[in-house]
């Protein structure tokens, strides 16, 4: 894999380089430890440089024609088809995906890209009635200069070319901090992708750092007018605070405890599919992941003894494995984190219907039940393959259970009643609720983010043109306006 070593570098005004901090990032192969590369991290002067960089390529940006923006995008999407089976294998290396997590996320990606190349050929003005006469108001679009992406380490392909694609679509610059655990597949990659699809210098640029060398200079710096984040909420709301105060916009897509609900009359097979995806996908590191399986009392024993068969049947072990479902965690801290939580959960009284091994950063699935009223792990966000499996009596329980939580990203509910499915969703505090489907949905169209401590603003489809853009109002008045004096 020596693509790691060539793209594993800062990449700033169309060329790759090296940073000038005084310590390297190493990047590992969760599942055998195999040492990728190692990258010397950029300071807050390559950081400067960056969006400097950003800013002078963007004011060309903003007056070339829609159609060679657009351009860029096909032809980016044409080299993320040609070269889709090395991406698939970079998450697999980088990140411990699964062969099916890596075809999702390239597949999305693609999407995400095709609906890019759309925005940068959609109307930016609207003509406006004015209760003056003769006054026309006219309200145009522009871009907003420079985005600031800092990405996760989970999807950081998807989650990056989310924030990159649109905004580059919609005539601004980019200036990307990938995830330290990712590097290549949601920085370097992409810088690679865009810059042989013939993207004009500066305009894309990735530096790989760490806050423990650069602070918050990629957030204070003075040319980002948005940064979109990715992570968890406790980092969020200090990127919130710091923009904030600069008054700088952000989007913001936090942490999750999404919750899956089974209703009396659900089809419970259907269910248990949908579960074990919501919960498993990607070793249980989404923040849509469904934290929670809520099942009706009705269906309980049916629901947790088909649940639990299935999840004591995964395979866990090398992703590159064509049968693996289960792959390695992101490091050995989340895998340690994981098997403390377990543990903490039995001390509190909780039972392990299926009680997995921990194996290097091989987390074997888990599944409670019985955890005691008020415990924090049923608030909480669990980034790994721990299910906690709860069940109610009725649907006003159901939905207060689902609602008492800090966060309020995504679930599922299933019901044989579409109808009621639907109703439901409307009475839960959540960004994004879906009716028999799994927790984890993302739709190029459709607006995406959360409620709560989950994040602000929206991403996709029109939300991504709000992001990215700012709006401006020049009136003309064809007669003669009177005035007071």
């Amino acid at each position: 894999m020596s693509f790691f070593y060539e793209l594993a570098d800062q990449y700033i005004d169309g060329e790759w380089r090296t940073g000038s901090g005084s310590w390297d990032i190493i990047d590992f192969n969760p599942y055998n430890g195999e040492k990728l590369a190692a990258i010397t991290i950029a300071t807050a002067r390559e950081v400067d440089l960056a969006y400097r960089a950003a800013e002078r390529a963007q004011r060309t940006w903003a007056t070339t024609g829609p159609y060679e923006r657009r351009g860029v995008l096909e032809r980016a999407l044409g080299i993320v088809e040609e070269r889709h089976e090395v991406i698939v294998g970079a998450i697999t290396d980088e990140l411990g995906g699964t062969r099916a997590k890596g075809e999702y996320e390239v597949r999305a990606a693609k999407e995400f890209l095709r609906d890019a190349m759309h925005q940068a050929l959609r109307p930016r003005g609207r003509l406006l009635p004015s209760p003056v006469d003769g006054k026309e108001n006219r309200l145009h679009r522009s871009p907003v200069g420079v985005v600031g992406v800092i990405s996760p380490f989970n999807f950081p392909f998807l989650v990056a070319m989310k924030s990159v694609a649109p905004a580059l679509a919609l005539g601004n610059a980019v200036v990307v901090k990938p995830h330290q655990n990712a590097p290549v597949v949601g920085g370097g990659l992409i810088a690679k992708i865009f810059e042989d699809a013939g993207l004009p210098a500066g305009l894309l640029n990735v530096v790989i750092t760490d806050v423990a060398e650069i602070g918050d200079a990629f957030i204070e710096h003075p040319v980002p007018k948005v940064i979109s984040f990715a992570g968890t909420d406790r980092v969020g709301r200090h990127v919130a605070a710091t923009a904030a105060g600069l008054f700088k916009r952000t989007i913001l897509e936090l942490s999750g405890n999404s919750a899956l609900v089974v209703l009396d009359d659900a089809d419970v097979d259907y269910a248990v599919d949908a579960a074990v995806f919501s919960r498993f996908v990607y070793q249980g590191q989404v923040c849509m992941a469904a934290n929670r399986i809520l099942v009706d009392r009705g269906v309980e024993q049916e629901f947790t003894e088909k649940f639990t068969a299935r999840v004591a049947a995964l395979r866990t072990g090398d992703p590159r494995d064509p049968d693996t479902q289960i792959g390695p965690v992101i490091n050995a801290f989340q895998a340690e984190a994981l098997t403390a939580l377990v543990d903490r959960a039995l001390d509190e009284g909780a039972t392990a219907l299926v009680r997995g091994r921990t194996r290097g950063n091989l987390v074997e699935p888990t599944v409670l039940t019985g955890l005691p009223e008020g415990s924090a792990l049923l608030t909480q966000e669990i980034f790994g393959p721990v299910a906690l499996l709860r069940a109610f009596d009725g649907e006003e329980e159901a939905v207060r259970i689902v609602n008492d939580s800090p966060y309020g990203l995504s679930g599922a509910v299933h019901t044989r009643g579409i109808e009621r499915g639907v109703r439901f969703a409307r009475r839960v505090v959540s960004g994004m609720f879906h009716v028999n489907d799994s927790t984890v949905q993302d739709d190029p169209l459709v607006a995406f983010g959360g409620e709560k401590s989950s994040g602000l603003g929206r991403l996709n489809g029109e939300a991504t043109v709000d992001a990215f853009t700012t709006q401006t109002w020049t009136s003309v008045q064809h007669g003669r306006s009177t005035f007071p004096f």
